[in-house]
């Protein structure tokens, strides 16, 4: 216990600020909405970490939960408010830099630093009753820091972190069902990293955001193309300090990172790479307050969703969406996708809010290859799938005025 209080106290940043009122001026600033009720948690949650479910698109999150004995807790949003799934405190002992992620086959899992395992890395799984461990417990070579968890599009299961043994830098390893292994070299970054944070791009290549201390501790995403680590844009892209680096996909393929934002009092802000530039998504600093371990993810119909330790509500947990019939985001939403049974052997069944004339309905692999295309006129319709072989997909759905995206499981 003793340790993890030292390890926040050297490594969480100290801002002392009075905490302003939340101006709203313009219709920005009520772009970002709460989902459930801010700090749902039954007390201190750090490391939060946010993932979709892939089966019922239900937002969850992992968390260190200090009314649990700083063990691993993971709730999730029934639609009306948080809920645990399966025990609180499951892990079997205090844990540090949980991190949430949904397996193909639709399991969640979580990584993180153990400590009844000198501080290496341990991952787990839900079987729908208890949660397990995947491979040995304790897997990394030396003590980790970050811990990051993401899978592969062929549902291997990866992790970051920050390497103890390999001088500070990033180290991303996967699990091929039986043993873990490096992913490229191990210790890959320039420099230190910090707040390690794994997503995978719709291809399929695994991407790394982090606190690049090279770089005056603001933001830098590198990728993996199949032989190094490369970088993404610009190395060091924030406008300033960026704690708590957090990565994810959009639906089209843009990488988003979040991070306490310390040019403004260390709220929550999100930037977003155009290919060509990080460029900011909509309000900067739009937390009420200041928050650590902010955490992004997308819901299946596209919208970025953040959770994050709320200093507003007595460090617990709070998520945030991102509303985007407003302005900010080049991911439409207007029109809303469900898709069900979802995984799925044979038939779906696809619900939209609105359908407008003329609409067009494309089901694409992960290469971008589009398998089934077919002209939508009804708000629910039925889809034979049987002659997809088994995998994800991605389901689009375009008109003239709108774009709604979804993921599909075929087993």
């Amino acid at each position: 216990m003793k340790k993890l209080f030292y390890i926040l106290l050297l490594l969480v940043p100290v801002v002392v600020c009075a905490q302003q009122g939340w101006a709203q001026s313009t219709p920005l600033d009520y772009a970002w909405k709460y989902v459930g009720n801010a700090g749902f948690s039954a007390g201190y949650a750090y490391y939060t970490s946010l993932a979709f479910s892939l089966s019922d698109g239900l937002p969850y999150v992992a968390y260190c939960d200090k009314s649990n004995s700083w063990k691993a807790t993971v709730m999730k949003f029934s639609g009306s408010s948080w809920v645990n799934v399966g025990n609180s405190g499951f892990s079997t002992d205090t844990v540090a830099y949980t991190s949430l992620a949904f397996s193909p086959s639709g399991e969640p899992y979580i990584a993180f630093e153990d400590a009844g395992n000198n501080s290496k890395a341990t991952v787990m799984k839900f079987n729908g009753i208890n949660w397990m461990n995947v491979g040995n417990a304790g897997f990394s070579a030396d003590t980790v820091y970050y811990t990051s968890l993401a899978f592969s599009p062929s549902g291997e299961p990866y992790v970051a972190y920050r390497d103890w043994g390999n001088l500070l830098k990033a180290t991303v390893m996967k699990f091929d069902g039986s043993t873990w292994g490096n992913v490229g070299n191990a210790g890959f970054s320039a420099g230190w990293a910090c707040y390690t944070s794994l997503a995978f791009s719709p291809i399929g290549q695994p991407y790394v955001a982090y606190m690049d201390y090279g770089n005056s501790l603001k933001a830098t995403v590198m990728k993996f193309d199949g032989t190094n680590w490369m970088n993404v844009g610009n190395t060091g892209f924030s406008a300033d300090e960026a704690w708590y680096t957090s990565l994810a996909f959009s639906p089209s393929g843009q990488p988003y990172v979040a991070y306490e934002d310390m040019s403004i009092s260390g709220k929550a802000t999100v930037m977003k790479f155009n290919g060509t530039n990080w460029v900011n998504v909509g309000f900067v600093g739009f937390s009420k307050g200041q928050v650590w371990f902010p955490s992004v993810a997308f819901s299946p119909s596209g919208q970025p969703y953040v959770a994050y330790t709320d200093f507003g509500n007595d460090f617990k947990a709070t998520v945030m969406k991102y509303d985007s019939v407003f302005v900010g985001i080049n991911e439409h939403q207007e029109s809303r996708l469900s898709l069900y049974p979802n995984p799925a052997t044979d038939k779906i069944t696809i619900e939209t809010s609105a359908t407008p004339a003329q609409s067009q309905l494309s089901i694409s692999n992960l290469s971008g290859q589009q398998l089934i295309t077919r002209p939508i006129t009804e708000p629910k319709t039925q889809l034979n799938v049987s002659s997809l072989p088994s995998g994800v997909y991605f389901v689009r759905l375009t008109s003239d005025k709108s774009v709604a995206m979804g993921k599909l499981i075929k087993q």
